[in-house]
């Protein structure tokens, strides 16, 4: 079956019947547009859109801070989408008794201002005082959520971390709790190709460069123009005033390359790392009576469910809740192979709703009488639900073989196989980081059989019965290279007995990060943690095995009986990340057997 809520026991209420007694009250009124002054004098723009466009009634407010463009003006004539970005929230929440408040970020859209960072702690405090602003209209009853997709995701746990008594719940969607390590440098190495889309996708958005924004499938429309100006900039003036101050914008390429480590500071500001910029480091100062729900899916960029379930262990919020579906970034794409349609079926923005009806609305949902984990297994198409993270306590072990194969028993003889890494290797452009940067992607990994014969792999006998696994499954990669580093792509599939390979996730880490160390209070995991400080790193030495123990992308996914597990290494994606090392591909010795045995722990029920 697709993803599909109403089939199995996974919810008493499944999110499309939710949604479906909470039909549309109200329609939704007219936006009103106007620029709200910050305390430092930048004006942002705001859009206001309220249910019937009633101004005498006091609503419930969800906010969305986005630097996606907040409302584009439109061509005369045509009936194109205005908000490409946030339409969805204003579709499904102002008919059903909410005011939406729609924000472009400082120095994006029609609002004033520079962009000084990716989430910079300047946009931090504009949320507070937005919060402010908002309580104080006559149309607000005092209490706000928030939410949105990825960067609005984020902005959402950054809303919450000014500690703003209004600020009731919120639901990040496929957003980060760590940008450095869950969207940039996932295993410490830099995804080069997210930096420049992103880039090129803000210039056209920040810069009102309209020849590129035509390649990016959401904004393309000729018929949008540039950002909608307030209603009292009637010759659109202040709008276009406000672009001209964003051409001092940083630039991604040369912003993300400050930060190589994860402890590097800009030089021009030594108290400015990567974790300005990311929701963690602001843990403390969130408070502990705000409700949470994040969503994230499988095949969620470089590490979006990494940091879905990080915030969710780290979090001492009571009321905190995960979703974790077969999707990519954004569930634009239900990702199974199994999928009975490309779009997914459950309904997220439902399940918001009927989250913000318990925490904002104060309605009876019956939310809290749900687990607080809802997870889809792929390949068994069905929904479970948990408690806690992992939902399961137990491992299958898998050791590598001399003859390239994965064996249920540690091989008492020691081993080894030989790799020359292939930096023309890559994955290609139906991936899990085409969505991150804005590419459209649908067919995900079905030439998987093809790009993995280049690759360095280990196979199981076919499986005597299915085996079903839910959590991170965690590699011990003894590995020797003649190089004093090494990137390390591993990746595991599902051999079915036909033959075809289906990817099933995937882990990176560059070997100079090979230390581990204990998470901090602020980043909570169950699985290896690393620092990926300067002060850590570690170069190889040459041709002596070294552990590298690191963890894939969690998953959850059933393996079929007859299928076989394959796990796979390769030295490159050349398709999406930096060579590593310049020009030098390594030759890598994977090592197996007696005391330095490479294994593959999996976790499992039984």
């Amino acid at each position: 079956m697709p993803d599909r809520d109403d089939l199995g026991l996974a919810w008493k209420v499944p999110p499309s019947r939710y949604l479906a007694s909470r039909p549309a009250e109200h329609q939704v009124g007219a936006p009103r547009s106007l620029y709200v002054a910050m305390p430092d004098g930048c004006r942002l723009a705001v859009d206001v859109i309220l249910p019937d466009g009633d101004v005498a009634r006091r609503w419930p407010v969800v906010l969305i801070l986005t630097p996606y463009v907040r409302r584009f003006a439109v061509a005369s004539g045509s009936n194109v989408e205005a908000s490409p970005n946030t339409f969805k929230y204003r579709d499904m929440f102002a008919p059903r008794g909410y005011a939406l408040v729609v924000v472009d970020a400082r120095g994006t859209g029609a609002s004033f201002g520079t962009r000084d960072s990716f989430r910079s702690p300047r946009e931090r405090a504009d949320y507070r005082a937005i919060a402010d602003w908002i309580v104080a209209q006559p149309w607000s009853d005092g209490r706000i959520g928030a939410t949105g997709i990825s960067y609005l995701g984020a902005a959402c746990d950054f809303l919450a971390s000014t500690g703003h008594p209004a600020v009731k719940a919120i639901a990040p969607l496929f957003a980060v709790w760590d940008t450095w390590a869950d969207n940039y440098y996932p295993g410490g190495m830099l995804i080069k190709r997210l930096a420049l889309t992103y880039d090129e996708l803000m210039l056209a958005l920040d810069h009102d460069r309209r020849d590129l924004r035509s390649k990016f499938g959401y904004f393309a429309d000729p018929a949008l123009l540039g950002p909608m100006p307030v209603d009292d900039d009637k010759d659109g003036l202040l709008a276009r005033a406000a672009v001209r101050e964003h051409l001092a914008n940083f630039r991604m390429p040369d912003f993300i390359g400050e930060f190589k480590f994860r402890d590097d500071t800009l030089p021009y500001d030594p108290s400015f790392s990567s974790a300005a910029f990311g929701p963690y480091n602001y843990l403390d100062e969130m408070p502990a009576d705000v409700a949470v729900y994040a969503v994230s899916g499988w095949m969620d960029g470089a590490g979006y469910a990494n940091g879905t379930l990080s915030r969710f262990l780290t979090l001492p919020n009571a009321e905190r809740r995960v979703l974790l579906g077969p999707w990519d970034h954004g569930a634009r794409v239900n990702a199974s192979p199994w999928r009975a349609r490309v779009e997914p079926e459950l309904p997220v923005l439902g399940e918001v709703l009927r989250f913000f009806d318990q925490h904002l609305a104060g309605r009876r949902t019956g939310l809290l009488d749900e687990e607080p984990i809802h997870y889809f297994t792929m390949h068994a198409e069905e929904w479970r639900s948990a408690t806690s993270w992992p939902p399961v306590k137990a491992s299958r072990r898998l050791f590598v073989a001399s003859d390239r194969t994965l064996k249920a028993d540690r091989p008492e003889a020691a081993t080894t196989v030989p790799y020359q890494a292939d930096y023309t290797v890559g994955t290609g452009n139906q991936t899990r980081y085409e969505r991150i940067s804005g590419i459209e992607a649908s067919a995900y990994y079905a030439d998987w059989t093809e790009r993995e014969r280049k690759l360095c792999s280990f196979t199981s006998d076919p499986l005597a019965a299915p085996l079903e696994i839910a959590g991170h499954p965690v590699l011990s990669l003894w590995l020797a290279s003649n190089e004093p580093d090494a990137s390390l792509f591993v990746y595991l599939a599902e051999v079915e007995a036909h033959g075809t390979s289906r990817y099933v996730t995937e882990g990176v880490l560059r070997a100079i990060h090979r230390a581990e160390a204990t998470a901090p209070r602020n980043y909570r995991t169950t699985w290896p943690w690393r620092s990926f400080a300067r002060r850590d790193a570690r170069p190889m030495p040459r041709n002596e095995p070294q552990l590298l123990r690191f963890a894939l992308l969690p998953t959850a996914w059933r393996f079929a009986a007859g299928s076989r597990i394959r796990l796979s290494i390769a030295g490159a994606d050349a398709d999406h990340f930096v060579q590593t090392p310049h020009g030098r591909p390594p030759l890598l010795t994977v090592l197996g057997g007696g005391e330095r045995a490479t294994m593959l722990e999996l976790p499992t029920a039984a």
